[in-house]
């Protein structure tokens, strides 16, 4: 088994990662030896919202749905690492799964990429895909959450 030296060119080559991949926190662990590179995220920016003319006629009231936070919804698969989420095996195949699909416990979802490997994310229990929370190629965060199913 190769092992990794925590030299300046390693750590250079993880915060070229960051950078490249837009990412905030990197982490690499090969047995005993574990490396975590972090940066601020860029501050999120302010964008005044136009103003809106009040509409002449009074739409009726929706009624309100019970929304819960894809974070705390009881069916999110979250991301078990930081890296690049793939919706399908390859490039140009079909996706592992789309919004509305049936999907079985261990049924793989996506794949997420941290570095140069490709770690199959799959389904903990089954159910209805309800939302897919990240895009084909898309940076992710450990703890993001991915996809909901219910």
């Amino acid at each position: 088994m190769a092992t990794f030296e925590l030299d300046n060119e390693f750590v250079r080559k993880l915060a070229e990662l960051l950078g490249e991949t837009g990412l905030t926190e990197i982490e690499y662990a090969e047995g005993d030896k574990r490396i975590r590179l972090s940066r601020a995220a860029p501050p999120a920016a302010m964008i005044a919202a136009p103003a809106v003319a009040a509409a002449p006629v009074a739409a009726p009231a929706a009624a309100p749905v019970a929304t819960v936070p894809p974070a705390q919804h009881p069916g999110a698969v979250k991301s078990p690492m930081v890296g690049t989420a793939y919706l399908a095996p390859e490039p140009g195949a079909n996706a592992f799964i789309k919004v509305g699909d049936t999907v079985k416990v261990g049924q793989t979802l996506l794949i997420i990429e941290a570095m140069k490997v490709m770690n199959p994310i799959k389904a903990a229990k089954g159910g209805t895909v309800t939302q897919i929370q990240v895009g084909d190629a898309q940076p992710v965060e450990y703890g993001e959450v991915l996809l909901i199913i219910e």
